[in-house]
C-alpha cells in the first residue's frame, strides 16, 4: 500500500489538525506540530518560491520520485510559477490527498494530453487552498491565543510570541506584492493559462490579500502599532484605495464585490486600530494624554493631517477620518485647527455611522466570528468615545433622524459582540453609548423603535434580562407628539412647560381593558414645540411592560383599518424584544403573560387581513417557539384556536387518507405561503413555521397533540419539501436554510421515542413520515439533497469569501446534506419490514449509467475533508444500505471501485486523520463481510501465491485492507495516538466478522503472520480496571471480540493444525492465571451491576452484555477442548464454577430488575453447561443446593413470561445437582422450601397447561386420520416442551421425592399442595386428546418414584390414578392399521414417543402392584381388563419385531403381569379367559425368546431385514461425536478401520436386542412359575388338586421352532435352560476375543448378564420340575408317555447338572431371584445328601432329587 505518511506535512493537514479535527488532539502534539511548521508560519506566503535554475537541478537528481512525476511537476512549475522542487512536493500531496484516480490510472492520466491538463487545474486549484490554508493557520492562533477556554491556548501562545514583530513585515510585504502583481499570461505561464484562469488567479489573489488583512488586524488588536506604522499602512491604503484601486481592478466582475468590500473594511479597522481609540479614550478620563504614543511625534501626526486631508472620496475613509478627529481634538483640545474640523465633517458627510453598521454586517455574515467581534470591540470604543466627547447633534448632517437611526443601528450592531453588554450595564449612563440610550428613552415611546432597538441589543444573558426588564418596568418620562396644542392643558407663556389641567386615558381603548392614565397635574416638557406641531415629555411614571399590552391591544383594534401598519412598525420591536428576553432567561416568560396571551389573538388577527404584515406574524411565531420549547401543551392548544395552522378537517384514520391529505386544510399559514411568500420571494413566516413545528414535535407532546400535528407535517412533507427548491428566492442562502429546516424537523420526528407513539391502526407522525419517504415524492427529494454530491459542496465552500466561518452557504448545505443522511438512514432502519422494496430504497440502490447511481455519490463524500462528520455519515448511510438492500456495492461503484477503495484505505491509514472515520470505515468493512462478498474481496484484494490459479496459498495484496487492520491490532501500536482503544475496538470487530462469515481466504493469511495471535489475544492480558471505576466500555468489547476470535478458530480448526503461537497463547493464559481472573472480572461485573439496580441507577451497557457472552463461549468451549484450551485443572475449575454460580445468585437474586435478569438467564446457560460437563469436579464443590434454591425462588418471583426460559434453566440445573452431589450426606434443611417451591410451580403449571390444551383443542379441527403409536400430535404452543418449566419442574419433583426417600417432607407439602390432583387431571385430558407428551412422560416419572415408596403408592393411588390413566390410555394405541406388528413403533426407545406413555404406564401399574400389594389388585385387574388385547399383542409381536422399543414394551409388559401372577386366584376369579390367554401367550413368548436367543444368526438376519439394512443404534452403540475434520488435513480413515467400526456397532444392536429378550424370558418365567405348582408341595404332597393348574407345555423334546402353530413343549424349557448355559460358557471362554461380548460391555454389565443367565436357568428348572411333576401325577396322561417323559428328563437333566457342575466349580454368580423379583418357592434340602459343593446353588440340589425322583 502506498506509504500514507509522508515526512512533508500539507498546509491543510496541518489546518485540520490546529483545528482539532485529527487525531492528534493533545496539547504536546500541537506544540510539536507548530514547532516543526514554525518557518512555514512565519514566512507566510513568501514559503512559496518562484522558479529557479538551481531547484529544477534538484529535482533532476531526485532519485526517489518517477520521471513522469517529474516531467509532470515541472508543468506545474510552469504555470504557477512556483519552485520546481515544491511543485514536486505539492502533486505528491495532492496524490495522496486530493487525487481521485488508481495508482495505474495516474500513469494513464500522465500520458494523455487531455486528461493531463485537467489534472494539472486540479493541482492548480489545490495549490490555491494550500495558500489559504497556510494563511488560516496563523489567523487560528491568532484568533485563540489569548483565549483562556480553548485547549491549545499555551501552545498557540507561545507560536505567536515567537513569530512577533516579523509577521507584521512579512505580511506587509506579501500583500503589497499581491496588489501590485502583475496578472499571468499565457506567455509567462503557458497556454493553459486562460481568461478564466486568470480571473481565478485574481480572485485567489483577493482572498489572500483579505486574509492577510484579517491577520494584520487581530495582530494589531492584541500588539501596539507604532506612529510610524499607522503612517505606512495609511500611505499604503491610500494607494491601493481601500481594495478598490488594484493592479488589476479590470479583472473585477460582480462575484468579487463583496471581497474589494472585505479589504476595505478591514484596512480602515486596521487604520482605526492602529490609533488605539481605547487607550486614548482611558488616557483622556485619567488625564494623562502625554503617555499616548501619538503625543510626541508631531512629524507624524503632521504628515498624518496632510495625508488625511486628501481622503473624503471613499466610504471606507469615514472611520479612519472619524478616529483621527477624535484623536487630535483629545491630544490638542486647545488647538483650533481648521483642518481637522475640515476632516470632522467629511467624515460626518460619508456617513460614517451608516457605514459602520454597513460594515459590522458584512464582516458578521461572512467572516471569522472572532475578527467579526473583534471589529465590534474596536468600534465601540470609537463610538462611545466619540459619542462622550462630541455633543449627538455635532455629530449629525442633513437630516438629524437618519443619521441617528444609523448611530442607533451601530450601537446595535456594536453591542451585539459577547461581553459588551455587561460592560454597558456597568458603565455610568451619561458615558459612551449610555448617551445613546438617553436620548432614545428621551423619545419613548412617540419612537417606540430606536429604544427598544437597543435593549434588545442590549440582552445578553440572564442578568442582562433582569437590567433591561427593570429598566422598562420604571420609565419617569412619556414622550408625546401633538399635531395641535390640546384643550386639556395649561401652557407656560414661553410654552415650554405644559401642566394636565384633567386626568388622561393615553389609548382609545375600552373600558375594563389594560390602559394607562396620566394624572391631573402632570408636568411635561416641550421639546419641539411650533406650527408643524409639538414634542412634550410628560414627568410621569409608568411600567412600559403595561404601554407594550396596551400597544398589543391597539394593533388588534385597528387591525382592518388604515392605521395598521404604522401601529405593526410599533409592535414589531416590542415582539422582537419579547423574543430575545424569553430565549435568554425563560423565567421571566411568567412576567410577560399579559403580552405573551395577545399572541395567538394577533396571529389570528393579522393572519386573516388582504395583506397580512409577515415580518410582524414571522415575530409572533418566533415568540410562539420559544414558549413551545418550555411548555408545548399550552402553546399548541392555544394555537389550534387560531386556525393558523393546517388542520383536518375529518378524524384521520388510515394512512392512505392521510397521504391523500384528504379533508386537510392548509389553514392561514398555507394561504400565506402561496398567496404571499412564495411570489414575494421572501420566506420570513415559512423559517419560523418550521422552527414552531420542530419545537412542538421536539415537546413530546403526546399521541393525541402529536396526530393533530400530522396536517402540519404533511403540509411540509407534501407541499413543502419537494418543491422548495423550485420557488422564487430574493435571497442567497434562503433556500439552503429551509431546506435544512425541513429536514430537522423530520429528523426531530425520526428520533421521538416510541413511547409517546401509541401503536392503534391510525398512523402517528412517525409513521408518517417513514412512509411519505419511503413511497412519495419526499423521499425523491431527499435523495436528490444527498445526490449533490462533494464536487457541488467543494465549488459551494470555495466561493464562501469568509475565512472559515460557520454559518456560511457552504456550511448551511453541509449540514442540510447530513440531515438528509441522517433521515434516509433513519428512515430505513424504522421501516416496518415488507416484501416490495419501496420507491426509496429504488432510488437508493438502482444502477444507473455513467456512475450516476446514489451509492457512487454516497462512496465519494470520502473525499470530502472540510468537515469530518460528512463523509462519517455518507459511510454510515452506505453501511445501513449494504446491510438491508438487495444490491451489491461493488457492481454499483463500477469503474470507480478502485480508486474509492484507494481513497477509503488512505484515509483509514492516515495516522492523523479523524479517529471517528477510521472507526465508521470499519464497522462499514465489518457489514461487508457478510452482505457484500464482492466488495469485501475487493478490499482484501488478497493475491494467489505464485499466481497459480489453483493453488489455496494467499498474499496480501498492496491495497489490502487487512494491512491496515494488522497495524491497529498490533501490541507495539497500542496507546499511540493514531490508535485510541475505539480504534482497536473496530479493527478486532473487522477481524471477528472474517472469522464468523468464514472467510478461510483471508484467514489463512491472517493466522499464519507473525505475532498475529500474540498481538490478538494481548488484550486479554491486560489489566482490568474494577468494574466501578468507569471503564472505557470498548474495551470490554475488545477483550470479547478477541475471545471470541480464539474461541472460533479452536471449535473449527482440529486440535494438530493450531497454530503453534495460539497454543503457546492458550498455555500462557492459563500459566498466568488468567481463567481465574477473568472469572473473578466477570462475576464482579455482574455483582457491580446487581448493585447499580440496588441503587436504583439502570446500568447495564451493551459492552457488558457482550463480553457476558464471549466469556461464557470461551468456558463453554473449554469443557469440551479442555486439552487446547490448558484447562484441566480441577482446582481452576472449582473456581470458575463457583464464580458463576455466584454470579448467577447475583444476577438473579433481584426479580424485580430487567437488566439483571437478563444477565442471571445468561449466567444460568453457563451454569447449566458446566453442571453437565464438569461432574466431577461439581461433586467435590461445597453446597450448590442451597444457593440454586435460593435462586429458584427468585426467579418464580419474576415476571413469569420474560423468565420461562431462565426458569428451565435453573430446574435443569437442580436436576443436575441432585442427581451428582444428592443432599450433600443428608444435609436438607432446603429440602421442604425447595419441594414447596416446585410443588407451587408444577401445580401452577398444570392447571395452566389445562387451560392452554383447552384453548387448542378448540382452535385446532380434530386430526384426520391418526396412526396411534407413529404419528405424535403437535404440540400447544410454546406449553409442552421436553425442556419446559413444566416437564422439568416434574423431573425436579421426581429426584426430590427420591431423595426424601422416607417422605419426611414430601407428604405434609403435598398436603399442603394439591400437586397430584392438578397433575392427574391435567395428564387425563392430555391423553385423551393425545396432546403434551413431554408432560405426561415426566408426570408418569414422578408417579413412579413415589409409587416405590408405600407411601407415595398410596397417596397415588388415593388420588385416582387409575381413573386417570385407565380408560384414556386406550386412545394412545387404538386405532391403528390391521396387524400387530404395524402397530408397534420402530423409534428408539429413548426418543419421546406415545407408545413410551404406554410402557411407561404399565410400569407404573407393575410398582403400585408390587408396593400395594392386595390393596391395589382390583385396580390392577381393571387395568389388565381395559388393556387385554394390546397386552396379547404385544406378547405376540415380538416374534415378528423385534425393535429395541417393541422389546421394551414386551419387557414392562412382562413385569406387569409377574407382579399380577401372585394374585392368581383373584385373576381367575375376575378374568378367567383373560388368564388362560395369557398363560398361553407367555408360554409361546417363552419359545420365541428362546429361539431367537439360541440361533444368533437368525436373529441378526432378522435385525437386518426389518431395519432396512442397518441397525438402530442402541444405548451401547452410542458414540461421542466424532472430532471436527481438521482444516488442514482432512481426515481420511482407513477401510479397514471404518468396517471394524460398522461391525462393532452392529456387534453392540445385536447384544442389546439379545439382553432384551433374555429379560423378557427371564421375567416370562418367574410368571409362569406362579401359574404352575409350587415344586415342594408337587413333590410332597400326594393329595394336591391338579385340576388348579393347567399344562402349561406340551409332552415334546423336539428343539423350539419359530412356528407359531408349534406348541411350546418340555423341549422348550430344555433348550432355554441350554441355550443360558451355552451363553455363559461363552462369556468365560472368550474373554481374549476382540468381537467378543466381553470387549462390547463393562464389567458390571457382564456380571448382571451373568446373573440373569442364572435367574433365568432357576426360574426354567423350577417351572420344567414342576410342570413334569404334575404330568406324572395327571391320571388322563398315558404311562408310556409318561415313562417317556422320565426318560427323556433323566437323560437331559443329567447332562445338563453335569455341565452345570463344571461351571460351578470355575466360579459362577449366585442366582439373582431374591434381588429382583419375589420368589415363594421353599428349598428344602435334598434327602440323602452329604453337604453342599462349594458355591452350589440350592436350585441345583432341588433339580438332583428331581432327577432322582425320575430315575426310581
Amino acid at each position: 500500500m502506498a506509504d500514507s505518511e509522508m515526512s512533508f506535512r500539507s498546509c491543510r493537514e496541518l489546518w485540520t489538525i490546529l483545528l482539532g479535527r485529527s487525531a492528534l488532539r493533545e496539547p504536546i502534539q500541537i506544540q510539536s506540530e507548530l514547532e516543526t511548521h514554525w518557518d512555514r508560519l512565519h514566512q507566510g506566503l513568501s514559503y512559496y518560491k518562484s522558479p529557479s535554475s538551481s531547484s529544477a537541478g534538484k529535482v533532476k537528481e531526485k532519485k526517489d520520485v518517477a520521471q513522469p512525476l517529474k516531467d509532470f511537476g515541472l508543468r506545474i512549475s510552469k504555470l504557477l510559477a512556483l519552485d520546481e522542487l515544491q511543485s514536486v512536493q505539492l502533486l505528491q500531496c495532492y496524490l495522496q490527498e486530493d487525487y481521485r484516480g488508481t495508482r495505474n490510472s495516474l500513469k494513464v492520466v500522465l500520458k494523455d494530453e487531455r486528461q493531463s491538463q485537467a489534472l494539472l487545474l486540479k493541482v492548480a486549484d489545490y495549490y490555491y487552498e494550500e495558500r489559504m490554508c497556510l494563511l488560516r493557520c496563523v489567523l487560528l492562533m491568532l484568533t485563540y491565543f489569548q483565549d483562556e477556554r480553548h485547549p491549545y491556548r499555551a501552545e498557540y501562545s507561545n507560536c505567536v510570541n515567537k513569530l512577533e514583530k516579523d509577521l507584521v513585515n512579512n505580511y506587509q510585504s506579501q500583500f503589497q506584492n499581491l496588489f501590485k502583481a502583475e496578472a499571468p499570461t499565457w506567455e509567462t505561464h503557458g497556454n493553459l493559462m486562460t481568461e478564466r484562469q486568470v480571473s481565478r488567479w485574481f480572485l485567489q489573489c483577493l482572498r489572500e490579500q483579505s486574509l492577510l488583512l484579517e491577520i494584520i488586524f487581530l495582530y494589531y488588536a492584541y500588539f501596539e502599532m507604532s506612529p510610524a506604522d499607522l503612517l505606512a499602512f495609511t500611505k499604503m491604503f491610500k494607494e491601493q484605495g481601500f481594495g478598490l484601486r488594484q493592479t488589476n481592478r479590470h479583472l473585477v466582475d460582480k462575484s468579487m464585490d463583496a471581497l474589494v468590500d472585505r479589504i476595505g473594511y478591514l484596512g480602515s479597522l486596521i487604520l482605526v486600530e492602529g490609533m488605539d481609540i481605547d487607550f486614548l479614550h482611558k488616557c483622556a478620563l485619567e488625564d494623562c494624554t502625554q503617555q499616548h504614543q501619538f503625543s510626541n511625534v508631531l512629524d507624524i501626526v503632521k504628515e498624518m493631517d496632510q495625508l488625511l486631508l486628501t481622503f473624503g472620496d471613499l466610504p471606507h475613509h469615514g472611520p479612519v477620518l472619524l478616529a483621527w478627529v477624535l484623536l487630535r481634538h483629545t491630544l490638542r483640545p486647545e488647538e483650533s485647527n481648521p483642518g481637522i474640523r475640515r476632516i470632522g465633517s467629511t467624515a460626518l458627510q460619508l456617513e460614517v455611522f451608516k457605514y459602520l453598521s454597513t460594515m459590522l454586517k458584512g464582516l458578521g455574515v461572512s467572516g471569522n466570528n472572532c475578527t467579526a467581534s473583534t471589529a465590534k470591540m474596536c468600534v465601540y470604543g470609537l463610538l462611545s468615545f466619540v459619542i462622550t466627547s462630541f455633543e449627538e447633534e455635532s455629530l449629525q448632517t442633513g437630516s438629524a433622524g437618519a443619521q441617528n437611526s444609523y448611530l442607533i443601528d451601530a450601537a446595535c450592531e456594536v453591542l451585539s459582540a459577547p461581553s459588551l453588554a455587561e460592560v454597558f450595564w456597568e458603565m455610568k449612563p451619561n458615558m459612551g453609548l449610555g448617551v445613546i440610550l438617553d436620548s432614545a428613552v428621551g423619545m419613548f415611546p412617540h419612537k417606540i423603535g430606536p429604544l427598544l432597538q437597543l435593549l434588545t441589543a442590549l440582552l445578553s444573558n440572564k442578568s442582562t434580562v433582569k437590567k433591561v426588564y427593570n429598566f422598562l418596568d420604571k420609565m419617569s418620562f412619556y414622550t408625546q407628539a401633538y399635531k395641535h396644542k390640546p384643550n386639556d392643558i395649561i401652557a407656560k407663556e414661553d410654552e415650554t412647560l405644559w401642566r394636565r389641567q384633567t386626568p388622561k386615558r393615553l389609548y382609545p381603548l375600552g373600558t375594563g381593558q389594560t390602559n394607562l392614565w396620566m394624572p391631573q397635574g402632570t408636568l411635561g416638557q416641550v421639546m419641539i414645540g411650533g406650527e408643524q406641531g409639538y414634542v412634550v415629555r410628560w414627568d410621569h411614571s409608568y411600567s412600559s411592560w403595561t404601554l407594550f399590552t396596551c400597544e398589543v391591544e391597539m394593533l388588534l383594534h385597528v387591525v382592518s383599518t388604515a392605521d395598521v401598519l404604522a401601529h405593526c412598525a410599533r409592535v414589531k420591536p416590542i415582539l422582537d424584544l419579547m423574543h430575545k428576553i424569553i430565549s435568554t432567561d425563560w423565567t421571566v416568560s411568567d412576567w410577560l403573560l399579559p403580552l405573551t396571551s395577545r399572541i395567538y389573538m394577533l396571529l389570528q388577527r393579522l393572519t386573516s387581513v388582504i395583506n397580512p404584515p409577515v415580518d410582524v406574524i414571522a415575530s409572533c411565531i418566533n415568540c410562539l417557539s420559544v414558549l413551545a420549547a418550555r411548555m408545548p401543551g399550552k402553546v399548541w392548544s392555544s394555537l389550534q384556536r387560531t386556525g393558523f395552522l393546517p388542520f383536518a378537517s375529518n378524524p384521520l384514520t388510515s394512512m392512505a387518507q392521510c397521504i391523500s391529505a384528504e379533508g386537510m386544510k392548509a389553514g392561514n399559514y398555507g394561504n400565506l405561503l402561496v398567496q404571499i411568500e412564495q411570489p414575494r420571494g421572501e420566506y420570513a413566516v415559512t423559517m419560523a413555521f418550521l422552527k414552531l413545528v420542530t419545537t412542538l414535535v421536539k415537546g413530546q407532546l403526546g399521541s393525541t397533540q402529536n396526530k393533530g400535528l400530522i396536517p402540519c407535517v404533511l403540509l411540509v412533507l407534501k407541499e413543502m419539501l419537494p418543491t422548495y427548491h423550485k420557488w422564487r428566492y430574493n435571497t442567497y442562502g434562503v433556500r439552503e436554510r429551509i431546506g435544512c429546516l425541513i429536514l430537522e424537523l423530520i429528523h426531530a420526528i425520526l428520533n421521538l421515542s416510541p413511547e409517546g407513539e401509541d401503536h392503534g391502526s391510525t398512523p402517528t407522525l412517525q409513521s408518517l413520515c417513514i412512509y411519505s419517504l419511503a413511497n412519495t415524492e419526499a423521499g425523491q427529494a431527499v435523495v436528490n439533497i444527498m445526490g449533490v454530491g462533494v464536487d457541488k459542496i467543494d465549488v459551494v465552500l470555495a466561493a464562501q469569501p469568509s475565512s472559515g466561518g460557520s454559518e456560511g452557504p457552504g456550511h448551511i448545505l453541509i449540514q442540510t446534506v447530513k440531515l438528509a443522511f441522517s433521515v434516509t438512514n433513519n428512515a430505513i432502519r424504522l421501516k416496518p419490514p415488507s416484501d416490495a422494496v419501496s420507491p426509496l430504497e429504488q432510488a437508493l440502490t438502482q444502477h444507473g449509467g455513467h456512475g450516476n447511481n446514489l451509492v457512487v455519490v454516497l462512496a465519494k463524500y470520502i473525499y470530502h475533508k472540510h468537515d469530518p462528520a460528512l463523509p462519517r455519515l455518507a459511510i454510515q448511510l452506505l453501511k445501513r444500505l449494504a446491510t438491508v438492500a438487495p444490491m451489491s456495492v461493488y457492481a454499483c461503484l463500477g469503474n470507480d471501485a478502485a480508486a474509492i477503495r484507494d481513497a477509503f484505505l488512505t484515509r483509514l491509514q492516515s495516522k492523523t486523520e479523524d479517529m471517528r472515520i477510521k472507526v465508521m470505515i470499519l464497522e462499514f468493512l465489518t457489514v461487508a463481510v457478510e452482505t457484500q462478498p464482492g466488495l469485501i474481496e475487493l478490499f482484501l484484494n488478497l493475491e494467489v501465491k505464485d499466481g497459480n490459479e489453483g493453488s489455496k496459498e494467499f498474499l496480501l495484496g498492496e491495497w489490502s485492507c487487512l494491512h491496515v487492520v494488522l497495524d491497529l491490532i498490533d501490541s507495539k501500536q497500542q496507546g499511540k495516538y493514531w490508535c485510541p482503544p475505539l480504534l482497536h475496538r473496530a479493527a478486532l470487530a473487522f477481524l471477528l466478522a472474517l472469522w464468523q462469515d468464514r472467510r478461510d481466504s483471508a484467514i489463512s493469511v491472517l493466522r499464519t503472520k507473525d505475532r498475529f495471535w500474540e498481538n490478538l489475544t494481548t488484550p486479554l492480558f491486560g489489566t482490568l480496571a474494577p468494574p466501578s471505576d468507569t471503564t472505557e466500555p470498548c474495551v470490554l468489547e475488545t477483550c470479547a471480540f478477541a475471545m471470541k476470535i480464539v474461541g472460533l478458530e479452536i471449535f473449527y480448526v482440529h486440535s494438530g493444525s493450531l497454530e503453534a503461537s495460539l497454543k503457546d497463547g492458550l498455555q500462557k493464559f492459563s500459566n498466568t492465571r488468567r481463567y481465574e481472573c477473568w472469572s473473578q472480572y466477570v462475576k464482579s461485573l455482574v455483582c457491580h451491576v446487581a448493585a447499580m439496580e440496588d441503587e436504583g441507577v439502570c446500568y447495564f451497557p451493551e459492552q457488558t452484555h457482550m463480553l457476558m457472552l464471549a466469556w461464557r463461549m470461551l468456558l463453554i468451549l473449554a469443557t469440551s477442548h479442555s486439552d487446547v484450551m490448558q484447562l484441566t485443572d480441577n482446582q481452576t475449575k472449582m473456581k470458575l464454577f463457583i464464580d458463576v454460580l455466584d454470579a448467577t445468585k447475583a444476577a438473579l437474586t433481584r426479580p424485580m430488575s430487567l437488566p439483571c435478569l437478563r444477565l442471571g438467564s445468561m449466567m444460568a446457560t453457563l451454569l447449566l453447561v458446566l453442571l453437565k460437563q464438569w461432574r466431577s469436579v461439581v461433586a467435590t464443590a461445597p453446597d450448590v443446593l442451597s444457593p440454586l434454591s435460593l435462586i429458584l425462588e427468585c426467579v418464580l418471583q419474576a415476571d413469569q413470561q420474560m423468565m420461562e426460559r431462565t426458569k428451565a434453566k435453573i430446574l435443569s440445573a437442580l436436576i443436575s445437582v441432585l442427581q451428582i452431589q444428592g443432599l450433600n450426606g443428608g444435609e436438607i434443611s432446603q429440602l421442604p422450601q425447595l419441594l414447596s417451591s416446585v410443588c407451587e410451580t408444577v401445580k401452577d403449571e398444570a392447571l395452566a397447561l389445562i387451560d392452554n390444551t383447552r384453548h387448542v383443542q378448540r382452535s385446532l379441527e380434530p386430526p384426520e386420520d391418526e396412526d396411534s403409536m407413529e404419528t405424535d400430535v403437535p404440540r400447544g404452543p410454546q406449553k409442552d416442551q421436553r425442556d419446559g418449566v413444566c416437564v422439568l419442574a416434574l423431573h425436579l419433583a421426581k429426584e426430590l421425592c427420591r431423595a426424601d426417600e422416607d417422605g419426611e417432607h414430601w407428604v405434609s407439602v403435598m398436603r399442603k399442595v394439591p400437586v397430584l390432583p392438578s397433575v392427574l387431571s391435567a395428564m387425563e385430558l392430555s391423553l385423551r386428546s393425545k396432546q403434551n407428551l413431554y408432560f405426561t412422560e415426566a408426570a408418569l416419572h414422578l408417579l413412579l418414584t413415589l409409587a416405590r415408596t408405600l407411601q407415595g403408592a398410596s397417596a397415588v393411588a388415593g388420588a385416582g390414578v387409575i381413573q386417570t390413566i385407565c380408560l384414556p390410555l386406550l386412545g394412545v394405541y387404538e386405532g391403528s392399521p390391521n396387524g400387530s406388528s404395524q402397530s408397534f413403533t420402530r423409534k428408539s426407545q429413548d426418543s419421546a414417543c406415545w407408545p413410551g406413555v404406554y410402557r411407561l404406564c404399565m410400569s407404573l401399574m407393575e410398582s403400585l402392584l408390587k408396593t400395594l400389594r392386595y390393596n391395589f389388585i382390583n385396580e390392577a385387574l381393571d387395568f389388565v381388563g381395559v388393556h387385554q388385547e394390546r397386552i396379547l399383542q404385544c406378547l405376540n409381536a415380538v416374534r415378528t419385531v423385534q425393535s429395541l422399543a417393541c422389546l421394551d414394551e414386551a419387557d414392562h409388559t412382562v413385569g406387569f403381569l409377574l407382579q399380577l401372577s401372585s394374585f392368581c386366584s383373584e385373576w381367575q376369579f375376575h378374568l378367567p379367559k383373560l388368564l388362560h390367554d395369557v398363560q398361553v401367550n407367555l408360554c409361546y413368548l417363552c419359545q420365541t425368546c428362546t429361539y431367537l436367543l439360541h440361533s444368533k444368526k437368525m436373529l441378526h438376519h432378522y435385525l437386518q431385514a426389518k431395519n432396512g439394512e442397518s441397525l438402530p443404534p442402541t444405548p451401547l452403540a452410542r458414540t461421542q461425536r466424532p472430532p471436527q475434520t481438521p482444516s488442514k488435513e482432512p481426515a481420511i480413515a482407513c477401510r479397514g478401520e471404518r468396517e471394524e467400526a460398522e461391525q462393532r456397532a452392529e456387534q453392540k444392536a445385536l447384544l442389546a436386542v439379545q439382553c432384551s429378550l433374555l429379560k423378557i424370558l427371564s421375567k416370562t418365567l418367574a410368571s409362569l412359575q406362579h401359574f404352575t405348582p409350587d415344586c415342594c408341595q408337587i413333590l410332597l404332597d400326594q393329595c394336591m388338586d391338579l385340576a388348579e393348574y393347567r399344562t402349561l407345555f406340551v409332552l415334546s423334546f423336539t428343539t423350539p421352532a419359530f412356528d407359531p402353530d408349534v406348541a411350546p413343549s418340555f423341549g422348550t424349557l430344555l433348550a432355554t435352560i441350554n441355550v443360558a448355559l451355552s451363553m455363559l460358557s461363552e462369556m468365560e471362554k472368550k474373554k481374549e476375543v476382540s468381537l467378543s461380548v466381553v470387549s462390547l460391555a463393562s464389567s458390571e454389565e457382564i456380571q448382571a448378564l451373568k446373573s440373569l443367565l442364572m435367574f433365568t436357568m432357576e426360574n426354567c428348572f423350577y417351572v420344567l420340575t414342576s410342570q413334569a411333576v404334575r404330568c406324572l401325577k395327571d391320571a388322563a396322561i398315558l404311562p408310556r408317555d409318561k415313562q417317556r417323559l422320565k426318560q427323556e428328563l433323566s437323560s437331559e437333566l443329567s447332562t445338563l447338572l453335569s455341565s452345570l457342575s463344571r461351571h460351578f466349580r470355575r466360579g459362577s454368580p449366585s442366582s439373582p431371584a431374591s434381588g429382583i423379583l419375589p420368589c415363594t418357592q421353599a428349598k428344602p434340602p435334598t434327602p440323602g445328601s452329604k453337604g453342599l459343593h462349594e458355591g452350589q446353588e440350592p436350585f441345583i440340589q432341588l433339580v438332583q432329587a428331581f432327577v432322582r425322583l425320575v430315575q426310581r
